[in-house]
């Protein structure tokens, strides 16, 4: 590890990684086969304080920076990406209380969310709303001292099993961007309908799901910051939590490559481990390479954005880019070392492909990322 880190986080990493590989890792597979996660597990992990890592110790969390996080992120998808996501959505879901909450907001919901009684789910795709945030549908009007919300969520994680939504909508739908608001919603408001589970190529254990508001009656208390603050309060959610699916995609890779490495070792050809044959050592030496640079660069972007320095938006688009692109790459050559039998479900190696195509879509597909990035070059 080259990042200079401190003695509490080499410890926390240690930690998660071993808590990881003894009580995850035998799980993993099943979690991807079955398409549901196990309470048992996110009650360990509560045990262990992970879910409320990120949130701030008066409202019962860890009080830890991005990347304190990023560095229990990346021991959790070593091992299972989908257990990875689980805080991570935890955190996309929370982080609109955290950028523009009152505290009154923050008191009643961020401190049920970090002790885990809470789960929280991030609505702002639509079915014709996706990387075009400004074509969202959704709508909300003030009635008195509330607001009634319309609208169809699609690809909403862990929708299913949410207790609170942050919510997008249109509170003047002749302003584009500037016309978005956000809210708290709680799922047991009367009007909110969970659709269909999407069946998924990879991530099975991480849900997606439809999530559809008829006349959702919302107290105004509820609204974050003030109308046509929901653009902005989108993109800073974005910006900060864009490193945790860089590095859930470091860590991905990470756990190819040394699937590959163990079995390069185990597996003999023409009467020696292929791990001998220099054709495969150049690759894994890529590999390697790569995923040491995406971990730096994810590392380095979590730094800016707890320093909340102005790169914080390009360098969380690069890590995200980069590291998932890279994730992509060396689970693609990580299955080719492993050969026939890595394309068959029982050998993890195409677990890990599949859910690497995944982490270039998500939080903004990677051809956006790039846009971000070029426009902030162009300034």
């Amino acid at each position: 590890m080259t990042y200079n880190l401190t003695e509490d986080q080499e410890t926390l990493r240690k930690t998660i990684g071993r808590f990881a590989n003894e009580k995850v890792s035998p799980l993993a597979e099943e979690i991807e086969h079955s398409g549901d996660y196990p309470d048992e597990l996110i009650g360990m992990m509560n045990e262990l304080g992970i879910m409320g890592l990120p949130y701030e110790e008066k409202y019962g969390g860890g009080g830890a920076d991005l990347l304190t996080m990023s560095i229990a992120m990346e021991e959790l998808a070593k091992v299972c990406a989908n257990t990875a996501m689980v805080p991570i959505t935890q955190e996309l879901g929370a982080m609109p209380i955290v950028v523009m909450g009152n505290e009154e907001q923050k008191e009643k919901y961020l401190s049920k969310i970090a002790t885990g009684e809470y789960r929280i789910a991030f609505a702002l795709t639509e079915p014709d709303a996706g990387s075009d945030v400004a074509s969202m549908k959704s709508t909300a009007v003030r009635d008195g001292d509330n607001y009634i919300l319309n609208g169809a969520k699609r690809f909403i994680s862990y929708a299913d099993v949410a207790d609170v939504f942050s919510f997008f909508a249109k509170t003047d739908i002749s302003q584009g961007n500037n016309g978005i608001s956000s809210f708290i919603v709680e799922r047991n408001t009367p009007g909110i309908t969970i659709g269909k589970k999407e069946n998924k190529m990879g991530f099975k254990g991480f849900s997606s799901c439809e999530v559809f508001f008829d006349n959702v009656v919302v107290p105004k208390a509820n609204l974050l910051g003030e109308e046509g603050d929901g653009f902005k309060i989108a993109m800073e959610t974005l910006d900060k939590t864009r490193p945790l699916v860089a590095i859930c995609g470091v860590g991905l890779a990470q756990g190819a490559l040394d699937y590959a490495i163990d079995y390069s070792k185990t597996r003999t050809q023409f009467g020696k481990p292929i791990s001998r044959f220099q054709g495969l050592q150049w690759m894994m030496a890529d590999m390697a390479m790569q995923i040491e640079a995406s971990r730096q660069l994810v590392y380095k972007a979590a730094t800016v954005v707890d320093r909340n320095e102005t790169k914080s938006s390009m360098l969380g688009a690069m890590s995200k880019c980069f590291a998932t692109d890279v994730a992509m790459k060396v689970t693609t050559d990580a299955l080719q070392i492993v050969g026939g039998s890595g394309y068959m479900k029982e050998y993890p190696t195409e677990r890990y492909f599949r859910q690497a195509k995944l982490l270039q879509i998500v939080e903004g597909t990677n051809q956006i990322q790039r846009v971000v990035i070029a426009g902030q070059l162009l300034k």
